[in-house]
């Protein structure tokens, strides 16, 4: 499902690379709070959904999800559709929440 990056190795991918987040977690947790310029598509939508990425296929685009658990599944699913760079955030949203990086509500 694409290659697992740290919290510190995101913010460069998004600063430099200008990586686009797909967040998969339902609406509600992602209301709560998450990472700026994240796309929301829900891990149970996504089939349905997948089309609207598809301008995104030659950028790095990282799979972010609650603790880690559906980001591969959902990166494998890019890969196959031919995504280019494919990334998912190890430890999830928890992992970027217990860093104390900024969230947007």
């Amino acid at each position: 499902g694409g290659a697992t990056v740290t919290s510190t190795t995101l913010i460069s991918l998004i600063n430099q690379e200008g990586a686009t987040i797909l967040d998969v977690r339902d609406s509600k947790d992602y209301g709560a709070g998450h990472i700026t310029g994240a796309i929301n598509i829900p891990y149970s939508a996504f089939d349905g959904r997948a089309s609207e990425l598809d301008k995104l296929k030659e950028k790095p685009v990282v799979v972010v999800c609650k603790m880690g658990q559906h980001s591969g599944a959902i990166g494998r699913k890019l890969l196959a559709q031919g995504f280019a760079d494919v990334r998912r955030l190890s430890g999830g949203m928890s992992e970027w929440q217990a860093s104390n990086l900024p969230l947007v509500k």
